[in-house]
């Protein structure tokens, strides 16, 4: 779970423009794009990707709704936290890339996303 959280929060990813940051942490970045690799391998004619699963589901850990134990692949993490570091990445293509992907396959991102009123930030 610390590993998929460094992921999330792109500690330190950027993009090919600013090699330094790159340098600095290369491991977040390689966590990043191997990440969304996995999460967009195509789903098997008998089992769905997991990896996808899991970036549909996921929610908000500041949610009070109650947490369905039903999904096996179902996890949370802070999403100001998320929102934050999105915000802070977005010269980076990886991130652009993942943003594009939690708006189009997570209801939660998105409708926290729509909910901020500091969306400026984020374009």
């Amino acid at each position: 779970a610390a590993g998929l959280w460094t992921v999330f929060t792109l500690g330190g990813v950027g993009s090919k423009a600013s090699p330094q940051l790159d340098q600095c942490s290369p491991l977040a970045s390689q966590s990043l794009l191997l990440l969304l690799i996995l999460a967009n391998l195509t789903d098997a004619p008998d089992t769905p990707n997991p990896y996808r699963q899991a970036i549909m589901s996921f929610k908000n850990t500041q949610d009070n709704t109650a947490f369905s134990s039903s999904n096996p692949h179902a996890f949370q993490i802070n999403f100001n936290s998320l929102y934050t570091a999105l915000c802070e990445q977005q010269k980076s293509d990886q991130a652009t890339l993942l943003l594009y992907m939690l708006l189009h396959q997570n209801s939660n991102v998105r409708t926290y996303v729509l909910a901020r009123t500091d969306i400026e930030n984020l374009v």
